[in-house]
């Protein structure tokens, strides 16, 4: 007997790139109890990356539910034969839109009219996000042949300060935190029968590559309990800085206090 695969809403945001980084994490040994003392942190190298796109796509996911119910959104959309997604295809009476998020705390970025710069790196976000509205709307013409195209945005998530000198001609760049005022913006473009259809269609597995299937019941607290981890250990280094800092002014009450918190977060984690 086959089962009817789940529904794409079913995925959470996110989603794939959970998966690579729990897998990832599987292979690393446990920290020490000293390790855990001193903050170390329980991600491996090259979990990092991982682990901050998460954090991007689950802020942008979150934002993304406070929408009126009007607007659907679908996290971690499988596409293409590479093991790659879409962050998220979100639709409405404002239209269809592709979002790539993007993580990058504390930095500065640059955006022109082609290039986007991180920290005077360039990154390859326009023409990807480009990319990824194209495929949505190849997807849809060939049931909504009169649907209009698809609009690549880049969402960025807590960069420090975003410069624009040319705004892109195809891709919508802004700050993540900008995103639902300028979608509340937006004039209608689509009728209801219209974001139905869509909706349907986008919700569809067989309309994406090998039936993706929903997460496994334990990946968000998994995510959870690391994303906790992650965070205790970051508290600890900046207690330890702290007193030393403390120590070596004198304060050695203050230093001791801050110690015992980080023994007795230590303890507890």
């Amino acid at each position: 007997m086959t089962l009817n695969p789940p529904a794409m809403r079913t995925r959470i945001a996110a989603q794939l790139v959970i998966e690579h980084l729990l897998s990832r994490q599987n292979a690393v040994p446990p920290r020490t109890r000293v390790a855990r003392l001193f903050g170390q942190s329980p991600l491996c190298p090259e979990s990092v990356s991982w682990y901050l796109g998460a954090q991007g796509e689950i802020t942008v996911g979150k934002l993304l539910a406070t929408l009126p119910p009007d607007w659907t959104a679908f996290h971690a959309v499988p596409i293409g034969k590479n093991d790659t997604d879409i962050d998220h295809i979100l639709v409405g009476p404002g239209g269809i839109f592709t979002i790539n998020t993007q993580h990058h705390c504390g930095k500065r970025i640059w955006v022109g009219s082609r290039t986007v710069t991180v920290s005077g790196h360039k990154k390859a976000y326009l023409p990807a996000a480009e990319h990824e509205a194209e495929r949505v709307s190849t997807v849809l013409r060939e049931r909504m042949p009169l649907v209009a195209p698809v609009q690549p945005v880049v969402a960025l998530v807590d960069a420090k300060q975003i410069t624009f000198r040319q705004k892109p001609e195809q891709v919508k760049v802004l700050d993540a935190r900008g995103l639902l005022s300028w979608l509340e913006r937006l004039q209608p473009v689509l009728s209801e029968a219209e974001i139905a259809e869509a909706v349907v269609i986008l919700d569809s597995p067989t309309t994406w590559r090998q039936h993706p299937c929903p997460p496994a019941a334990d990946v968000m607290s998994r995510f959870t309990a690391l994303d906790g981890q992650v965070r205790r250990a970051r508290l600890r280094r900046v207690l330890w800085a702290t007193a030393g800092v403390l120590s070596v002014g004198g304060g050695a009450v203050g230093a001791a206090a801050l110690i015992e918190k980080a023994l007795l977060g230590a303890l507890n984690g």
